[in-house]
């Protein structure tokens, strides 16, 4: 992860993070958010203001392998909820909640470049008393997502304008390879349709943070 060169948070995200390190134990937050919304973004500003008092653990290492999505038949659909590995995903987040005194815990984490998921990536220390997991599907209640709920000790659910978010992501599509008329379909036939179930799961949330809140 790259630490962000950015203006302190509001006072108010600042203190909902150290209430959950106030316990003194293990405490898991997660970020939710549609595509394009600055998930990763909120993450990196939240981690350099705890600084090793927290770790990311992004959702969006359990991508499916390209692969795998192409022998399954679901490559054109890549980031829908049923193109990652959620099961691992959960088994992680338990591990997390249980890990024992000096043992590592290894994750994998995806890397844009590749459009693929590398395994054993991050290294989650058990001193490390807040693990902060973003994604999109944290809230899902369909099939084995509706366990990841659970998990999370709290849940802010990250609210950007949809004209905001297109604009991000038509630049990350077209940054990573796509020409512009490829990027506004995919937008169009995959980012979409996924921000619309995702907005709907935004009432299992314990806050929701408003990104206007968090400008400089």
């Amino acid at each position: 992860m790259t630490t962000l060169n950015t203006p302190p948070l509001p006072a108010d995200v600042v203190q909902r993070a150290q209430a959950l390190l106030a316990s003194g134990q293990r405490r898991i937050l997660g970020i939710i958010a549609s595509p394009g919304a600055g998930k990763s973004t909120l993450a990196e500003r939240l981690l350099q203001t705890l600084g090793e008092r927290a770790t990311i653990v992004p959702m969006d290492g359990f991508h499916l392998a390209n692969s795998e999505l192409q022998r399954l038949g679901r490559a054109g659909r890549k980031g829908a909820p049923d193109t990652f590995d959620v099961a691992g995903y959960v088994n992680l987040l338990h591990r997390l909640h249980h890990q024992p005194p000096g043992e590592t815990i290894y994750a994998p984490e995806f890397r844009r470049d590749l459009e693929e998921g590398i395994a054993g990536a991050l290294a989650i220390d058990a001193t490390t008393p807040l693990i902060i997991t973003e994604g999109n599907y944290l809230l899902l209640e369909d099939g084995p997502w509706r366990a990841v709920r659970g998990m999370l000790d709290e849940a802010w659910f990250l609210d950007v304008d949809a004209s905001v978010r297109h604009q991000r992501l038509l630049a990350r599509h077209m940054r990573f390879g796509r020409s512009r008329e490829a990027a506004l379909a995919w937008i169009a036939t995959t980012d979409e349709p996924n921000a619309q179930r995702i907005e709907y799961t935004r009432q299992r949330a314990d806050w929701v943070v408003r990104e206007d809140a968090l400008a400089p």
